[in-house]
């Protein structure tokens, strides 16, 4: 790609923001990369944008290219606390669209009251990595289309990222899944980080909700995060999702930060 923006003012270098493929754009100042911009598709069609700049200046002509470059509504995420950052994004006209949590949850099952948390009749779970593909990936195309008829994928909290292929990855080694009648009917799915793993989704399907689904799921991963030592899990959680976040907060879990999703129209 080569479409530039060159910006300058009294006093200062002249900044060239340079588009350096369909997503990347790097502002020069000087001949120097003095910040970068990239644009990432989610799977759903949105565009989320993030910019690395060394000041003020520098991500203003960046925000101002790429703004001019891409077609809207655009997106960024960005954590409520960093009030600069916030402020930068609002100035280039973004606005809060969603916020949400982000929970600490507690792993020793004495501290959560999973410790005797057990699946409905008839359902046992599959721990992490026990879970084949192909059923795996059916689930969540069924959960996908029924958030979808509801509110919409949009509104969830988990980042799926499309594949090279354009399918959504599923990986088995992230999963915890109930089955009932040798059909899977609820996952939950785990970023197995290294000090604190993350919970990024725990989906159940609408004809088997609210009978301990979700708890059980939950004491299945939390223990086994508890039995590798680690003391607690992350989760985020939208704001409007009363539902989980009673089920988190039941479980002792504390509130440690949020983030706004920003949107450009």
């Amino acid at each position: 790609m080569d479409s530039a923006h060159l910006f300058s003012g009294v006093g200062e270098h002249s900044v060239t923001v340079n588009r350096i493929s369909a997503r990347h754009w790097h502002a020069l100042d000087d001949d120097e990369v003095a910040g970068r911009g990239e644009a990432h598709q989610r799977p759903d069609g949105r565009l989320f944008l993030s910019i690395d700049a060394w000041s003020e200046p520098v991500f203003d002509r960046l925000a101002h290219a790429m703004l001019a470059d891409l077609p809207r509504p655009l997106h960024t995420v960005v954590d409520e606390a960093d009030l600069d950052l916030l402020v930068q994004w609002e100035r280039a006209g973004f606005a809060p669209r969603r916020r949400e949590f982000e929970y600490v949850i507690p792993t020793d099952p004495q501290v959560t009251g999973l410790d005797s948390a057990q699946p409905p009749s008839g359902m046992h779970i599959l721990g992490l990595g026990a879970a084949a593909e192909g059923p795996l990936r059916v689930l969540d195309g069924v959960i996908r289309d029924e958030v979808d008829a509801t509110i919409g994928w949009q509104e969830m909290p988990a980042e799926v990222l499309s594949g090279p292929d354009g399918r959504l990855p599923v990986d088995p080694a992230k999963y915890a899944v109930a089955v009932r009648d040798d059909e899977y009917v609820g996952l939950v799915r785990v970023a197995p980080l290294p000090r604190q793993p993350h919970i990024g989704l725990v989906a159940v399907r609408s004809g088997v909700r609210r009978r301990g689904v979700a708890r059980a799921l939950l004491a299945e991963v939390l223990a086994s995060a508890y039995r590798r030592g680690l003391g607690t899990a992350s989760a985020n959680v939208n704001q409007s999702n009363g539902p989980a976040i009673a089920l988190f907060e039941g479980l002792g879990a504390r509130r440690a930060g949020s983030t706004l999703e920003l949107v450009l129209r």
